[in-house]
């Protein structure tokens, strides 16, 4: 982002990114528990942004480990066992209140709920020297909130031992649990690269 803070930090509209993505949880139902997971060198920093933002929703802080894996294994040991649990990206500002809700519902069916999109684009597989198309039709793009039984994906996190995963629902499956998939909403953009600031302002706007 070649920016000297943390990307979900910086301002979009008139608000961080990280308060946009949560401010949507709240919406959907003021009454969740709310955890938030950062580098422990960051907690004054986050403190001083509600202060700033006038954000006094309760919530809880996690410090974050040497991988997503580790950060996420962390907050979930401030989850009970009970609950339905939502872990989201921080750099996800946009996604939909409807988004949330079909998660929701859907784990408690199905135990997990993942939204995913289609992918639009020809993709090409590329490896050295080689490369060749792959049919898309069968592809989906993985987004956030990945929504679970609190106490399956917490058992999953604890019996699998590698790091290497960048994203909870392969953490479940890796257990040998199905993964359930619902369609999320193509505007629920990661905020990545310096360009994306700049789209999801856009689609701030409309």
């Amino acid at each position: 982002m070649n920016n000297d803070i943390p990307k979900q930090f910086l301002e979009l509209g008139s608000l961080p990114v990280i308060l946009h993505s949560i401010y949507s949880f709240i919406k959907f139902d003021f009454s969740l528990q709310l955890v938030v997971a950062l580098p422990e060198n960051y907690f004054s920093f986050w403190n001083d942004l509600c202060e700033k933002y006038s954000f006094g929703y309760t919530h809880s802080l996690a410090k974050g480990g040497e991988t997503r894996f580790h950060t996420v294994k962390k907050a979930l040991t401030l989850i009970p066992d009970d609950r339905i649990v939502a872990i989201h990206d921080a750099v996800r500002p946009l996604v939909s209140i409807d988004t949330i809700e079909r998660g929701y519902r859907d784990a408690l069916t199905f135990g997990n709920a993942i939204p995913v999109i289609p992918v639009n684009e020809s993709i090409r597989w590329s490896e050295g020297k080689k490369n060749q198309t792959i049919n898309r039709q069968n592809l989906r793009i993985v987004q956030t909130p990945q929504v679970f039984e609190a106490s399956l994906i917490k058992r999953a996190y604890n019996r699998i031992t590698s790091d290497s995963f960048t994203d909870d629902a392969s953490v479940l499956e890796a257990m040998g649990e199905t993964i359930h998939l619902f369609e999320g909403n193509r505007e629920n953009i990661k905020i990545t690269h310096a360009d994306d600031m700049v789209i999801a302002q856009a689609l701030l706007k409309q």
